[in-house]
């Protein structure tokens, strides 16, 4: 340790220590502009300039070392002479008008002209004449705002590793940074991890995605903020990346207690969030996590938070994906837990909607059997709740209605009653129960990820052809662009931008589907409406027709038969969180939202048992850290050609064996092996590390009320 002392203050610093950091650090302001805590002191800027007793001209504090003895004085005349001097000298090519720039109010050059009040009209002013460049994906480089203090190329090659952006110079003798030759940063092999972007403390180098009416760690970081349930996506891709996948694993479970499930069959909404995009394609996000939880070891259930025991009993009447999030996180909080379910076993959609060649029954039995044993629930299977309040009357304390969406719709075409016209809903059960049939010519009204799961399975049962209708146009279809590839590989024949006036048949049976076109979609009153094309009719031949036009929740229509308030027909009102018109009673998943994905459910779940558990007078904290501290290395090196490295693609079962050996081929999709789920994870940008880098100290941070320069 070495004493030294500023402006006649006496510190004690770590030897070696720069004095401008021992100096903020004390809570001494010395101005500065090129420095960063992160990043190598460049002292160019001479900002921080001081005078040491001993010497015989100004130094930069950032490059001046701590030793015993040390004494500094911060604000002499000549001191303050030479700074103003480099600050006009800086502000003469830099643009006067700053209200324009997107950095207004938050730039640290702005706060160095407030602290030093420069006299910029002793100098010629002068402009670089530079186009800003927005030709690069997620970043926007204008160098008329540069001041040359070197941070993003420090940040760049010495943080990063990555060498991309350096000084350049034009034919006038112009400095500025880029990269060499020009070039695109794509081209550069630029990670575009956004190191420059955070530490430029003007407006010259700017994230594309920034938004002053979104939170900056949403911005930065869309994926983690995407997932409905916040999964922290970027740490556990990182953990795969470094081979530890079952903290990978662990991660995800701090969240959803349905990693594996989620792995096969999330709508992976955060993929569609993923900067990625905006060089190629996306991070296969949901397939790393799939690959994490294939190695799960089970050392996360050690970690695991159970509370006492608090004698509150919770009823959950559904037990899909969402009333099981309930019924974990509620036994994990000491509550007694009942689970009431009409089917014979639990599981809901995943074991019911979604066909097994889609999603493995092993894996969904594993991860119900893990929920079970988290605390004291009771399963009460083949058992249907007329009327929820009940609940409360026959001794529970909170009840959480999720009702899974298992109403299959007819729509009110002529012949929706022919024998051979089926609904998805009981279409797939039955396929799950193996007592499924179709004909040889099949029919699916529909357009969703449901409409692509009931065409897989006709297939398999034997159907030769299978046309698919719908009112969306082709790059309008719900179903994801994933599962609507593999159903056209099996022979699916898509018809989009149709409507269907009619269901044919003959002597009662179904015999076809006539279809028409439609245009000019747009919305009336709220509703969607779209114009019929005259002369394009066709019949669409079928001896099965199977409806996947939406689906509703079993709950009847009258609020007095059920006990709560409902909305659009029979799903439950609730607000935000889940609370319904009944005091004590939640709603969550589908029977509250409508069909629409597992891990949505599953958010709105962990949304509604906070609430419980504070209603049951505890604190509705769930959170919990399943997985080790991660070492998050700034250091990301260069990668050749990194922008245009392809997504990889998952292993997945040739169509004609998929469908003809369904039943002995395993999943159809075999997701990653351990060689491409490590090219997958390298693929990410790891935009969370920007936000570990240091935020710059200001003037601001410092001053006192009533305190001026």
């Amino acid at each position: 340790m070495a004493v030294i002392t500023i402006d006649g203050i006496r510190l004690e610093v770590p030897d070696g220590k720069n004095v401008l950091e021992c100096a903020l650090d004390a809570g001494i302001y010395i101005p500065h502009l090129c420095h960063h805590k992160d990043l190598l002191p460049l002292g160019s800027c001479r900002m921080c300039i001081v005078e040491v007793e001993g010497e015989d001209k100004p130094v930069p504090s950032c490059k001046l070392e701590a030793r015993d003895g040390l004494v500094i004085q911060t604000q002499t005349d000549e001191v303050k002479r030479l700074r103003m001097l480099a600050l006009e000298l800086l502000l003469a090519g830099h643009p006067e008008d700053c209200s324009t720039c997107p950095k207004y109010g938050n730039c640290e050059l702005q706060m160095l002209i407030q602290y030093i009040g420069p006299k910029t009209g002793r100098l010629k002013m002068r402009s670089k004449g530079f186009a800003a460049n927005d030709k690069n994906p997620l970043i926007l480089h204008d160098m008329n705002r540069c001041v040359l203090c070197g941070r993003c190329v420090r940040a760049c090659g010495d943080l990063r590793g990555v060498n991309v952006l350096q000084y350049q110079k034009r034919e006038d003798l112009e400095v500025y940074t880029g990269a060499l030759h020009d070039r695109l940063l794509k081209d550069a092999n630029c990670r575009f991890c956004q190191a420059c972007v955070e530490v430029c403390p003007t407006g010259t180098i700017r994230d594309k995605l920034a938004s002053s009416e979104v939170r900056k760690e949403d911005y930065v970081v869309p994926c983690r903020k995407g997932c409905p349930a916040h999964i922290d996506v970027p740490r556990y891709i990182r953990f795969i990346e470094q081979g530890d996948y079952a903290s990978a694993n662990a991660t995800v479970r701090e969240k959803v207690p349905f990693p594996h499930s989620l792995g096969y069959i999330c709508v992976h909404s955060c993929e569609l969030e993923c900067k990625h995009q905006y060089l190629n394609e996306p991070v296969s996000i949901r397939n790393l996590k799939r690959f994490a939880a294939e190695h799960d070891d089970g050392a996360w259930k050690e970690k695991a938070f159970h509370k006492p025991a608090t004698g509150k009993k919770i009823a959950v009447i559904g037990g899909g994906p969402s009333g099981l999030t309930v019924a974990y996180y509620g036994a994990k909080l000491g509550h007694s837990v009942t689970v009431f379910e009409s089917s014979e076993k639990l599981g809901g959609q995943l074991r019911y909607g979604i066909p097994s060649y889609r999603l493995p029954r092993e894996v969904v039995d594993k991860e119900i059997a893990d929920i079970l044993e988290a605390g004291d629930i009771t399963v009460k299977t083949s058992t249907k709740v007329e009327n929820a309040p009940k609940l409360l009357e026959e001794g529970f304390d909170a009840v959480y209605v999720a009702v899974g969406t298992h109403q299959g719709a007819r729509l009110p075409l002529p012949g929706n009653d022919l024998e051979g016209v089926q609904v998805n809903t009981d279409f797939l059960r039955a396929f799950e129960e193996g007592t499924a049939s179709v004909g040889e010519h099949v029919v699916i009204l529909g357009g969703g990820n449901v409409a692509i799961d009931c065409a897989g399975a006709a297939f398999r049962l034997g159907a030769k052809t299978i046309d698919m209708a719908c009112l969306e146009a082709y790059d309008a279809m719900t179903a994801t662009d994933e599962e609507r590839a593999w159903a056209e590989e099996e022979g699916v024949v898509l018809h989009n931008s149709k409507t269907f006036p009619q269901i044919l048949g003959e002597n009662g049976h179904v015999t076809g589907v006539e279809i028409q076109s439609v245009g000019n979609f747009r919305k009336e009153n709220g509703r969607m409406v779209f114009d019929k094309l005259e002369g394009t009719n066709e019949i669409l031949p079928a001896d099965t027709v199977i409806f996947a036009t939406g689906q509703r929740p079993t709950i009847p229509m009258e609020p007095e038969a059920f006990g709560l308030d409902l909305t659009h027909g029979n799903y439950v009102s609730a607000d935000a969180n889940g609370a319904t018109s009944v005091k004590g009673i939640w709603a969550g998943g589908d029977s509250m939202t409508g069909t629409t994905s597992v891990i949505k459910g599953i958010a709105g779940a962990r949304a509604a048992i906070i609430e419980i558990d504070k209603y049951l007078g505890g604190d509705g904290n769930i959170e919990e850290k399943l997985a080790p501290e991660q070492v998050k290395d700034p250091y990301i090196g260069s990668i050749d050609g990194f922008a245009d490295i392809p997504r990889t693609a998952p292993r997945v079962v040739p169509a004609p064996e998929r469908v003809e050996n369904w039943q002995n081929c395993g999943p159809m999709d075999q997701g990653f092996d351990e060689k491409l789920a490590k090219c997958e994870a390298g693929r990410c940008l790891q935009c969370d590390l920007r936000l570990c880098i240091s935020r710059p100290q200001t003037w601001g941070d410092f001053a006192k009320e009533g305190e001026t320069a």
